[in-house]
């Protein structure tokens, strides 16, 4: 949940009220947020860095606000103010609107062909006239930040620029180069360097150095240039230092790159919505149009309203409230969602959705922002009108029955992580991955992490190996899901509970784990049968699994009262090879078989 960072003496100026902290906090609360912490700017240094670094700071009072995630119009005191006083129906909801410039030529961005391999899409506008003051020129900026760790993803999906224009002539090329052929002075620094000398110059800054990889590695690099060839900004990574803004600056140009259009539109309109209201003309924003390579033309921002339907019946429904569909209009109207009743009989609403909201994607999400006006402390509370029973799914109350067995037999529960690489989960255990078994993770972040395990033995042995200083015998166990693909499910794999355990000591002591088998079996009352028999039970048999030592190892079979004998598991002493990968001194056994046959 992202954390807000107001000015209180102007923020309360700007509410035309001064509130006491608790008055404040109610009346965040009333809002669906949460006032985090009244504070200073030097306080807040201080709890952050340490005394020493807050001795210079201000004391101005501050307040610390968290925003819900999906509110990207609440991410900056402009946005937050302005949502407050609509709530409070001291201010009607703003009407944004596109004006062209007096010469009637709107800005252009070309965009070429080449940008298709990095980042293939650009929007843009201009807020003309705006007048800047050292707080919301500063408002500005960090609203910048919030937006890129937020919606941007760390300005993986969308980069946003911002141009002084006066100091930059159109129309706009957005390019993509090789490193080398880039030549321009980044953003306050005096020095020109080309791409490659910019990568090398940026590794060590605590800021800019997480972004290189974006795009170190691209054979080319996205690039904005003027009319000029001037260097407006190499996105996702600095600006360049020639059209930079200052509290001077009268017309700033807006660009936005990414990979994904819809972030970029909304993290746009976000951008100019906030800060139009600084504009010659409240409210205006001018234009900017995209050519793309294929002569296809579009116009940003776009600041049109969307239209969303539902009916009062299902928003009581949902909030278990009583309220007219006037009511229901009225409470959305102090959400800034302008609302009308557009059938009375029907009690259907309207809803218009403004370029600020993009998060109402359903009547739900329209449905909470009532809940919220009117009040979570106002909903009546009443019973459920169904009753039910709570009772523990069949497969946890075995395995937590199997925990019971296992710890009186003196094992340990351990917990390892789901994830592992894929050698450890064939290679090091003396498998081969046959493409059909294992879940793999498309986009791994380390070779950690590579596969969803289908085996339960993979991480005990990592936990063995974790704490091989601990005083022996080792004796570990871990009953939890493995996870298999499976074309017949929906989702194309499926989960299946295991039960695996570990014994580690100077001996492998393969008579511990068999008798702690047949404890296990005893306990779920199954019987041990003859393979050729056809009573219902389990028995053992002699098991080629490379896992385990030759001659050494066994597989279990279980035949249920109706159907045939499969494997269900295995155990036995583990492979010398198994134990090297794992970096484990000492001879261990292992048990490990599936729980789902015995439900």
């Amino acid at each position: 949940m992202p954390t807000v960072n107001v000015d209180k003496e102007i923020f309360y100026e700007i509410l035309g009220k001064q509130y006491s902290t608790d008055e404040f906090r109610e009346l965040c609360f009333d809002f669906g947020i949460e006032l985090e912490e009244d504070t200073s700017v030097k306080e807040m240094a201080a709890k952050m860095g340490g005394a020493k670094e807050a001795e210079d700071l201000s004391e101005r009072a501050l307040l610390k606000i968290d925003i819900p995630a999906n509110r990207y119009d609440l991410l900056c005191t402009e946005g937050l103010s302005r949502a407050l006083l609509i709530f409070q129906n001291k201010i009607k909801p703003p009407t944004y609107k596109l004006v062209a410039p007096k010469d009637g030529k709107l800005q252009k961005i070309l965009v070429r062909p080449e940008t298709s391999q990095i980042r293939p899409y650009v929007v843009g506008a201009v807020l003309r006239d705006i007048t800047f003051t050292e707080d919301n020129y500063n408002n500005f900026i960090d609203l910048q930040d919030k937006l890129h760790n937020n919606i941007c993803r760390k300005r993986t999906l969308v980069a946003i620029g911002t141009h002084d224009l006066d100091t930059v002539e159109g129309p706009f090329t957005y390019e993509a180069l090789a490193p080398k052929e880039i030549q321009f002075t980044p953003l306050n620094q005096t020095q020109n360097m080309n791409g490659e000398q910019l990568m090398t110059f940026y590794e060590k800054d605590k800021h800019l150095s997480k972004f290189l990889p974006i795009i170190r590695d691209s054979p080319v690099y996205p690039v904005i240039y003027d009319s000029k060839r001037t260097v407006l900004s190499l996105p996702p990574i600095i600006n360049g230092d020639h059209s930079k803004i200052k509290l001077t600056t009268k017309n700033v140009f807006i660009e936005c790159t990414g990979t994904d259009l819809t972030k970029a539109k909304i993290v746009l309109n976000t951008m100019v919505t906030m800060f139009s209201q600084y504009c010659g003309e409240k409210w205006s924003i001018e234009p900017v149009e995209v050519e793309y390579p294929d002569g296809k033309t579009f116009t940003y921002p776009d600041l049109s309203s969307r239209t969303v339907k539902t009916d009062s019946d299902y928003i009581n429904s949902m909030v278990g409230i009583k309220l007219t569909p006037e009511e229901v209009a009225a409470h959305l109207n102090r959400m800034s969602l302008n609302a009308t009743v557009t059938d009375k009989e029907a009690k259907e609403i309207s809803v218009e959705i403004p370029p600020t909201r993009s998060d109402i994607l359903h009547p739900c999400d329209i449905m909470e922002d009532v809940a919220i006006a009117y009040g979570f402390n106002n909903i009546p509370k009443t019973f459920p009108k169904t009753t039910t029973i709570g009772s523990a799914l069949p497969v946890n109350k075995l395995s937590d029955l199997l925990r019971r067995e296992f710890a009186l037999s003196g094992f340990t529960e351990v917990l390892p992580l789901i994830l592992c690489s894929h050698d450890e989960n064939f290679a090091y255990l003396n498998k081969e991955d046959d493409g059909k078994t294992a879940v793999k993770l498309a986009n791994p972040k380390t070779v950690e992490y590579q596969v969803v395990r289908n085996a339960l033995l993979t991480g005990i042995l990592k936990t063995v190996c974790s704490n091989k200083k601990q005083p022996l015998p080792i004796k570990i166990f871990e009953v939890s899901d493995v996870v298999f693909k499976d074309d017949t499910q929906e989702r194309r794999a499926r989960n299946e509970r295991h039960a695996c355990a570990l014994y580690c000591n100077k001996t492998d002591s393969f008579e511990t784990i068999h008798g702690l088998l047949d404890r296990v079996m005893q306990m779920l009352n199954v019987k041990l049968v003859a393979p050729s028999s056809k009573s219902a039970g389990y028995y053992i048999a002699e098991s080629g699994n490379p896992t385990f030592f030759p001659g050494r190892s066994a597989d279990i079979y279980y035949r249920p009262a109706k159907g045939e004998a499969s494997v269900i598991g295995a155990f036995g002493v583990l492979h010398p090879e198994v134990l090297g990968k794992f970096e484990i001194p000492f001879p261990c056994s292992a048990l490990e078989f599936s729980v789902e046959p015995f439900l």
